[in-house]
């Protein structure tokens, strides 16, 4: 996915003059063909995330069109109020690029890993809140951005786990994607990384599966039409169980009236930080989101046979 995000930049930075891409130090392997052909177009505004945003909202409102690129755990979360006030409070068209999310950075403790930013971001007027899973899904998320007049972020997670589409995404809309869809009574909708571990249980357990490269403002009577037949759902995220996917499918379901009652089963990296320091798949088995602590904790709960 890093090489969609480097080719896109390029691309779009060579044929838009308007095309700026910030960088707070860091990435530099990333940027590397882009600094060749449009080095003017590239900023390395150093260790200032805060600044960082200000210039780009400027630019914006100058008609220019920002690229914000940072490791997660410092764009957006560092720089949260400054992503609120100075860019959606205007609803400008900056694109914030959110690298490392969830537990990719590991090994370099909880000031790197990040497990908040959907549900910090989310909360803010205006801005679209884009967690794809593949090569094609971030192809798709990074044009719908490039096209939006408001604010975006792209959050950025494990980008080797799995290929999930075929062939390219022609368009999104605010409503998750099928995958694969079963008779049976159980559906899993994943974003991100997880969606490795979805398409495992789906093949192995033959059930219906979605990807949700959009999570915010994803059309609740959209979202519902898909899954609202269903009697079990299970969701699947590399962020905090709180305030990601699984809590925007907890409001959609509590919100909706359907003829059979729906349970919820939330997945996603428990409300506390990190124990240990160690590998990314260390981690990730910590916060019991591992393949087999999933599929063991369902069969247990009876959503398995």
């Amino acid at each position: 996915m890093r090489d969609i995000i480097s080719k896109f930049l390029t691309d779009k930075a060579t044929t838009n003059e308007n095309v700026y891409v910030f960088s707070g130090d860091h990435g530099y392997a990333l940027f590397d063909e882009l600094r060749k052909k449009a080095p003017n177009q590239f900023i390395n505004a150093g260790v200032s995330e805060q600044a960082m945003v200000g210039y780009a909202a400027g630019m914006a409102k100058e008609g220019m069109i920002p690229f914000v690129y940072g490791l997660s755990a410092f764009i957006p979360v560092r720089v949260l109020e400054f992503i609120k006030m100075d860019v959606c409070y205007e609803s400008l068209p900056v694109i914030f690029l959110g690298d490392g999310a969830g537990l990719v950075y590991a090994t370099l403790g909880p000031s790197h890993q990040c497990a908040e930013d959907i549900a910090c971001v989310r909360t803010l007027p205006h801005i679209t809140v884009f967690s794809p899973a593949d090569s094609f899904e971030m192809s798709a998320c990074l044009e719908y951005a490039y096209h939006l007049k408001s604010p975006s972020y792209i959050r950025i997670g494990k980008a080797d786990k799995t290929t999930v589409h075929s062939k390219p995404i022609d368009s999104l809309d605010l409503d998750v994607i099928p995958v694969k869809k079963t008779d049976s009574e159980t559906c899993i909708i994943a974003t991100g990384s997880m969606l490795d571990v979805g398409l495992k249980l789906s093949e192995k357990y033959n059930l219906s599966l979605f990807s949700a490269p959009i999570i915010h403002p994803l059309d609740r009577v959209k979202v519902m039409s898909r899954i609202g037949n269903y009697k079990k759902v299970i969701s699947l995220e590399e962020h905090s169980v709180a305030g990601g996917l699984g809590s925007v499918l907890a409001e959609f379901i509590a919100e909706s009236e359907t003829d059979h009652q729906m349970k919820l089963i939330r997945f996603g990296i428990k409300n506390r930080f990190t124990e240990k320091c160690g590998s990314y798949d260390y981690a990730v088995k910590e916060h019991g989101l591992d393949y087999a602590t999933i599929e063991g904790t369902l069969k247990k709960e009876k959503i398995l046979g």
